[in-house]
């Protein structure tokens, strides 16, 4: 099952402050390798997202889970459940996308859920607060690789 990590901004930069969460992020993606492909894509607007994700192709239709502060929250162990039960109901590509800073519109999302080559995607948050993308994103890297731990019984995750 291949991961995806999606955004919509500016490709991860090479130096400067921001360069060091690109640089944690990269680090839980490698962590991540072991258990399932994982690439990184960002697209200059949530219209060329969509686009992407409308012209990629798998066996099975792709899963879109959008990242949006009025998305439903989960713990890590329902995060973990969440990735697992896809993976046993035979998904092959899980595309994770932080959305633009105003949070995706109303009509991405009704696209997402309704085009006939995706499975019905779902909305997620992190909670009321506001990340900046380059912490959502190792946020998102974190949590997906803890995921991946909690499913193969690996100490990472303590249960607290």
């Amino acid at each position: 099952m291949l991961l995806t990590l999606a955004h919509i901004g500016p490709k991860a930069p090479k130096s400067g402050d921001k360069a060091a969460y690109d640089t944690l992020t990269r680090l839980y993606l490698d962590r991540i390798a072991p258990y399932y492909p994982v690439q990184t894509e960002a697209f200059p607007t949530e219209a060329s997202f969509l686009a992407w994700l409308q012209k990629s192709r798998s066996r099975t239709p792709i899963l879109p889970i959008l990242l949006d502060s009025r998305g439903r929250q989960l713990s890590s162990t329902e995060l973990a459940a969440l990735l697992g039960a896809r993976r046993d109901q035979g998904a092959q590509h899980l595309v994770f996308a932080i959305g633009p800073p105003d949070g995706w519109s109303q009509p991405a999302r009704e696209t997402v859920s309704g085009q006939p080559s995706l499975q019905p995607g779902l909305l997620l948050s992190f909670g009321p607060i506001t990340l900046p993308h380059e912490l959502a994103r190792l946020v998102l890297a974190e949590q997906l690789y803890r995921a991946c731990t909690i499913l193969a019984g690996h100490p990472y995750h303590s249960g607290h």
